[in-house]
């Protein structure tokens, strides 16, 4: 039992250390970047906090039929809308806490994304070692009440790395009130 799962563990280590390679893979590809010329002259790769499993949580969803569509304030002027699509209550060290899931309005062109869910979030490493502004998590709809939520691949919006996009601020009912140490760090300009 104990070696089942050691390598389930490592499988999933193994998934994040594959999912930090495709995110910097991304960032280092000249035609896909999304750095300034500048950052890019400079850029050797995105720095991660260390993978720790216990950011790896399984949450209960809740269902949130019936929600009002809503205006997602951004960096700039554009308002794209979202509906809250369910809630994840979970905790880390010993921390009951909960975060809204949102799915856009907006049809997705792209295959794949029917069952897309986005959760911005912020938390006490936000400016102190994470991006000030918040991070995002992807997830998928679950088909039960239960969602993995793996904040080791937690990831900056593009704005943490150039002035030109627009993104999503976090809404405040999910800021957390303890240091999340998973997934990615603030980026630091050349």
């Amino acid at each position: 039992l104990i070696s089942c799962a050691a390598t389930h563990q490592r499988k999933i280590t193994k998934k994040v250390v594959a999912h930090q390679t495709s995110e910097n893979e991304h960032f280092l590809d000249k035609e896909k970047t999304i750095l300034t010329d500048e950052d890019f002259k400079h850029f050797s790769g995105l720095e991660f906090y260390p993978i720790d499993l216990k950011y790896r949580v399984k949450a209960k969803f809740v269902r949130t039929p019936n929600e009002i569509p809503f205006l997602m304030p951004t960096t700039t002027e554009r308002l794209p809308e979202y509906v809250k699509y369910g809630e994840a209550h979970f905790s880390v060290d010993g921390n009951e806490l909960e975060l809204a899931l949102y799915q856009s309005t907006a049809h997705y062109d792209e295959a794949g994304y029917e069952d897309y869910l986005f959760l911005p979030f912020t938390d006490l490493t936000s400016g102190d070692g994470s991006y000030g502004g918040g991070r995002f998590l992807d997830a998928r709809i679950p088909r039960g009440t239960t969602i993995i939520l793996d904040f080791n691949k937690a990831y900056n919006p593009y704005c943490a790395y150039n002035h030109k996009y627009s993104c999503p601020i976090p809404p405040k009912e999910n800021d957390l009130l303890v240091r999340i140490e998973a997934g990615v760090k603030a980026f630091k300009a050349h």
